[in-house]
């Protein structure tokens, strides 16, 4: 007679942990999603817009530091407008009550003020970087550490601030910090993405020309769409790495 199947303890067991791995996995990259759209995009579209506004209305040189904390605060806008009324839309559609606006919010101003640091650094780092004539390459890998660390130095800084005004936003500590880390890394991936929007430095070697370049007859609004994208793919291309390697609970995006 054919011989029963054996089941152990450590096969449902083994089972559990497959479910939990793959809803955990889901999880991470429904989240990138809603991130990329309620914040990266709106972050690139926001930093171009500024850049617009600022050397067509208010005559800032590309160079200056006004120029710089302009599109550091139109970075800085788009996360905050864009978290909040994505949030809030959402909780209005889906009925969804345990969206509390008021944490959103001072979630959307913990995110701002970093999305500020590193949006203001931008301009600055890329002009260093193309001034010291780099290959593409390293003006891209150096433009994604240089903001990823600016975000990540805001993100510290803006916790140090408002943890005591803003119940919903908690202080430095080391456990967050490491999820500070690993969110940082993939704004770093958004910003080293954005510099394929420049089209005038290096094109042969630019790998994003076809895919997010700005030229100079591309519409203002068309042009602060791409930028969007751009950061967006950043995103997304760094996040879906992170979301592979990581070990579960350890991600920005795990929900601890």
């Amino acid at each position: 007679y054919a011989s029963q199947p054996t089941y152990l303890p450590e096969d449902a067991a083994d089972e559990k942990e497959e479910e939990a791995a793959t809803s955990g996995m889901a999880d991470r990259f429904k989240i990138t999603a809603e991130v990329t759209v309620s914040k990266i995009f709106p972050a690139g579209f926001g930093w171009q817009s500024s850049s617009i506004f600022a050397e067509e209305y208010l005559g800032y040189s590309a160079d200056s530091m006004a120029f710089a904390l302009t599109t550091g605060l139109g970075d800085a806008i788009g996360v905050m407008a864009g978290h909040c009324v994505y949030y809030a839309a959402k909780k209005s559609i889906t009925g969804d009550e345990s969206i509390n606006m008021e944490r959103e919010s001072q979630t959307g101003l913990l995110l701002a003020s970093a999305a500020f640091c590193s949006g203001t650094a931008w301009q600055p780092l890329v002009d260093v970087l193309q001034g010291a004539n780099l290959p593409f390459m390293q003006v891209f890998a150096g433009t994604w550490i240089g903001c990823g660390t600016a975000f990540y130095l805001g993100l510290r800084g803006a916790r140090t601030i408002l943890s005591g005004p803003c119940k919903y936003i908690h202080e430095p500590t080391y456990e967050n910090s490491k999820t500070d880390k690993s969110l940082s890394v993939a704004i770093g991936g958004a910003t080293g993405f954005f510099v394929g929007t420049d089209t005038a430095y290096l094109p042969a070697q630019n790998f994003l020309f076809d895919v997010v370049g700005i030229h100079d007859a591309t519409p203002q609004l068309m042009g602060c769409a791409i930028a969007g994208t751009s950061t967006g793919l950043g995103f997304v291309a760094a996040q879906t790495t992170l979301n592979a390697i990581y070990p579960a609970g350890k991600l920005w995006n795990d929900g601890k």
